[in-house]
């Protein structure tokens, strides 16, 4: 309870900020996580670092971490703008969209159901709030532990999204709606557990990933895009970027349809490393052969 509070209160405030100086509040947050060595999104983070990228020195990764961290309390304290600014002010922030929207305005024109997926790159809360304003458009979101359940639905719909939880009666609403042509939006790049994905290949190492994605795109045929939301220097705003994902409709089997997913979120993730959200046990379940990662 005294958490939700305080978090409630911290977004509630940060709204009161202009983007600039949410962000700068926020990079300083994140260097204090950087600087202090005993703390847990320090410790995951820098974990993830030496496991996919082995080939940067350990000076190289030291200082992709500080990044890393400050991107990371950017993150949280843009949250209190994007849930409770008004709409038009929050798409204000789009400042450069993404050059070929036109394929994915293509695809929901046809109405034959699109799935869009935002991994933790960038903000992918403002892909989803700018792709919502435009297209009919079902989110699916994990339930949040740290009860903030009731203010990230009503941030994530505020702007026409249909924010369905990881559960069968969320899964039936996402059916439903590629029924009806509409378009999906989905985190690819959580861990389902033991139970609910594939190991598949990320930056090298066996990922457990989640088979939703590709077992609809290979069933319905469904075109597949990625897309993530660059956070701007200086607080400007975001520039959202698009990629169509042909492979993981196109495969010939639900493995290589996961990979291929994997493929892409890495590359995107390549091309924006400190964005990413690597403070997240992204290899905590392991392969049953594979010894378990120490977090």
């Amino acid at each position: 309870m005294k958490r939700r509070i305080f978090l409630r209160g911290l977004l509630q405030l940060a709204a009161l900020l202009p983007l600039p100086l949410a962000h700068g509040v926020g990079a300083l947050c994140g260097w204090l996580l950087w600087r202090i060595p005993a703390n847990s999104p320090r410790r995951i983070a820098e974990r993830n670092l030496a496991l996919c990228f082995p080939e940067l020195s350990i000076a190289e990764r030291e200082t992709l971490l500080r990044r890393n961290l400050q991107e990371t309390g950017k993150l949280l304290l843009e949250l209190g703008p994007l849930w409770l600014w008004r709409g038009d002010r929050v798409l204000a922030l789009v400042r450069e969209v993404a050059r070929d929207e036109s394929a994915l305005a293509a695809a929901a024109r046809a109405k034959r159901g699109v799935i869009l997926l935002t991994p933790h790159l960038g903000c992918w809360e403002m892909a989803g709030l700018y792709y919502s304003s435009r297209y009919p458009l079902t989110i699916l979101y994990r339930p949040s532990r740290v009860g903030l359940d009731e203010l990230s639905r009503e941030g994530r719909g505020r702007l026409g999204g249909n924010v369905v939880a990881t559960d069968a009666s969320g899964v039936r609403a996402l059916l439903n709606a590629l029924r009806r042509g509409e378009m999906l939006g989905i985190l690819p790049d959580q861990d389902p557990g033991e139970e609910g994905g594939v190991f598949a290949p990320f930056f090298g190492v066996a990922a457990s990933t989640m088979t939703l994605v590709s077992r609809l795109a290979l069933k319905t045929g469904v075109p597949v895009f990625l897309t993530w939301a660059e956070r701007l220097p200086g607080g400007r705003g975001f520039s959202l970027h698009l990629r169509a994902l042909p492979e993981v409709t196109a495969a010939g089997s639900l493995e290589e349809s996961v990979a291929a997913l994997n493929r892409e979120v890495e590359a995107a993730i390549r091309a924006l490393p400190a964005q990413y959200l690597w403070a997240y046990k992204r290899f905590k379940t392991r392969p049953p052969s594979a010894p378990e990662l120490l977090y």
